[in-house]
């Protein structure tokens, strides 16, 4: 056989393999939006999108380094969720949470949450809201003028 086809040859059974190998990879990892049901089920890492249960406990363990709370997914149910970190900053002023992690239980262990606050959409509101007419007021001058 000649050398050059035997080269191309393994070269495509190792580009082969190396593809195989990151979808099996990537495909464990992420597991896409859903609810605590479908985490549960897939047993693969999951995004819940959810809201805070402000009426559940808050609690920050910090002899083992864990914030737990509750959070109530969009299929309405709730379940603990247990992040090996402290208190994200602006927890409190979330509208809505995603947390990415794995159901273990009944309980969710999260490596990352992401918080959509509601102030970061009012400000880009007001920017595009119409501005009064400056027609009638004077323009301010440049301090060096």
């Amino acid at each position: 056989m000649n050398k050059r086809l035997i080269k191309t040859v393994v070269g495509v059974v190792l580009l082969g393999g190396f593809f195989a190998l990151v979808m099996l990879s990537f495909g464990e990892k992420v597991g896409g939006y859903m609810n605590f049901e479908e985490a549960a089920a897939s047993g693969s890492e999951a995004h819940v999108v959810g809201q805070w249960v402000r009426e559940r406990p808050v609690r920050y363990d910090p002899a083992r380094n864990v914030f737990t709370f509750y959070m109530q997914d969009a299929a309405g149910a709730v379940r603990r969720v247990e992040y090996p970190n402290p208190k994200p900053a602006n927890f409190e002023d979330a509208e809505q949470l995603v947390v990415m992690g794995r159901m273990q239980g009944d309980v969710f262990h999260a490596r990352e949450i992401l918080m959509k606050c509601p102030s970061k959409y009012n400000d880009m509101r007001a920017l595009q809201q119409p501005q009064p007419s400056s027609d009638t007021a004077p323009m301010p001058a440049w301090p060096n003028e």
